[in-house]
């Protein structure tokens, strides 16, 4: 993924050092059979789609939050929502990431619904007709997916899913990024989106430590999967009961499919709306290697 700088606690960016990544990127496992398996692999590597999830009588039922984020992602998300009434609901998530600007936009959106967030695969129709859906835990949440689930009024993360850090890079320059160059206006707009990224890291109610995690593992390295502990020092949960964000609801334990391979993120997306910019370029998650590439955007087109 692209670069970011360094990020603690106590500090904003310090002198002189490279600009490193605060963003998360990686890969996803699902569940089922083989070729369910590769169905579902193939639709986390597109842009995000959003279904609901009925579950009555017995559960309200939630939404299913499936793939990349991209510069059309808010505008999805609100042409979903119209004539729902998703207040409060959950959001079950399943992604690498995307685009930190509109990640943000999607994130303070939630957060303005009350939705609560939770990682895991939604699934449908289990056993045959009049089955009740249920979540497969054995998911991925990395990349800017991360900050979506910490936009969550709740948040619970299942214990065999599995959210990974990592920095991000430039994406045309990841392949061998410690011997490429990198332009002041690189470090710009660098800058400018971990400001944006550090303070809805805090509106949201987490800690400088999610953003200090991300920030240890280099790009050539693998994705750092945050543990137990790591999820509660950097609150991204705040609750250990599935039944606080999804009650009445199964938890199965699918079969994993192989695990693709991490993705880096390039900067060229939308800025956020909220916070206009004189650049129009922002961090955003590619493709994994080997995978069907998602249709590009007019902003992703370089």
């Amino acid at each position: 993924m692209k670069l970011l700088t360094s990020l603690n606690l106590r500090g904003w960016l310090l002198v002189g050092t490279a600009v490193c990544g605060v963003v998360l990127a990686g890969a996803v496992a699902t569940f089922g059979s083989s070729a369910r398996a590769g169905s579902a692999l193939e639709e986390r590597k597109l842009p995000m789609k959003f279904s609901w999830i009925a579950c009555e009588p017995n559960c309200r039922g939630w939404v299913s939050a499936v793939g990349i984020i991209t510069a059309d992602t808010p505008k999805d998300f609100e042409e979903f929502s119209r004539g729902r009434q998703l207040g409060g609901a959950t959001v079950v998530l399943d992604s690498s990431g995307g685009s930190v600007n509109d990640a943000i936009t999607l994130g303070r959106r939630f957060r303005n619904l009350g939705l609560l967030t939770t990682v895991g695969i939604s699934v449908q129709n289990r056993g045959g007709q009049g089955a009740r859906p249920a979540v497969a835990p054995e998911a991925y949440c990395e990349s800017m997916c991360v900050f979506l689930l910490l936009a969550g009024k709740k948040r619970y993360v299942p214990d065999a899913a599995h959210v990974r850090v990592h920095q991000i890079w430039m994406g045309d320059r990841a392949d061998d990024a410690r011997a490429a160059s990198y332009t002041a206006q690189d470090l710009m707009i660098v800058e400018r989106d971990i400001g944006r990224l550090a303070k809805y890291t805090f509106d949201m109610g987490g800690t400088g430590d999610l953003l200090s995690l991300a920030l240890s593992v280099p790009p050539w390295e693998d994705l750092h999967q945050l543990d137990s502990g790591e999820l509660k020092l950097t609150n991204l949960v705040t609750t250990d009961l599935m039944a606080d964000v999804l009650p009445h609801v199964d938890i199965s334990a699918p079969a994993m499919a192989e695990l693709a391979p991490k993705t880096q993120a390039r900067f060229g997306a939308e800025p956020e709306q909220t916070q206009p910019a004189k650049s129009t370029k922002t961090a955003e998650a590619l493709v994994p290697t080997g995978g069907v590439a998602a249709p590009a955007t007019p902003a992703q087109q370089k």
